[in-house]
């Protein structure tokens, strides 16, 4: 019975890696608008964990590193928004990861500026990096992703050009803090699943989206 009780302490399974993949536009040009915010949720989960972005690796802007035991790819696609997919995919394929194991940021317009919510998959809700990824996924778009609201354009504003505006100082106080909430949640993810952890970061998003609808973005 000790040498079975023995062997089998040693038997651990380790842990399976996940691909974060933030979308975005590269470039001066694009830095700090509100499609960008799916690359500044990679560059604030790599900073807190201390990985360094600092190669290409199938058009991506890369690194990789560890949380606990769990290894991590993070990745910054450099093919712009609407061909993200040509990084994600052979980035998952190179990798050969579930797509249950790829993660994808990206900015909602559905959601209040500043608010979040972790899902286990979707649609693309007309986001035509999403579009892309999914394309690239075999038109599988089973995959989870964390959305960042950036809130709708006001009046009839061209909603391209709502996208491709910078945050006013009060949005942009919240999206900081939602970038922290969102490290935060991705840790959590990390060591205790998906499905635990979006049930309870959603929960709390819930909350927040009541406070700070009706807070101004443009």
């Amino acid at each position: 019975m000790l040498s079975t009780l023995t062997k089998r302490s040693f038997c651990t399974v380790a842990p399976r890696p996940w691909l974060f993949v933030g979308l975005g536009n590269p470039g001066d040009k694009y830095k700090g608008t509100r499609h960008n915010v799916g690359f500044e949720m990679i560059d604030a989960f790599a900073e807190s964990q201390g990985i360094a972005m600092d190669t290409v690796h199938c058009k991506a802007i890369f690194g990789k590193g560890f949380v606990g035991d769990v290894p991590v790819f993070l990745a910054k696609p450099q093919t712009y928004m609407n061909l993200s997919g040509e990084s994600a995919g052979p980035l998952a394929a190179y990798y050969k990861l579930p797509l249950n194991q790829v993660l994808v940021f990206h900015d909602d317009m559905n959601l209040p500026c500043g608010v979040l919510r972790l899902n286990d998959k979707g649609g693309h809700g007309s986001h035509k990096g999403l579009k892309s990824v999914i394309y690239n996924f075999r038109d599988n778009s089973e995959f989870p992703r964390l959305r960042i609201g950036i809130g709708k354009p006001p009046g009839q504003m061209d909603p391209k050009a709502f996208l491709l505006q910078k945050f006013n100082v009060t949005a942009r106080q919240r999206i900081d803090e939602a970038l922290q909430e969102g490290v935060d949640a991705l840790k959590l993810l990390l060591f205790i699943g998906l499905e635990v952890s979006a049930k309870r970061f959603n929960k709390e998003q819930k909350y927040k989206h009541l406070k700070v609808q009706t807070l101004p973005v443009w």
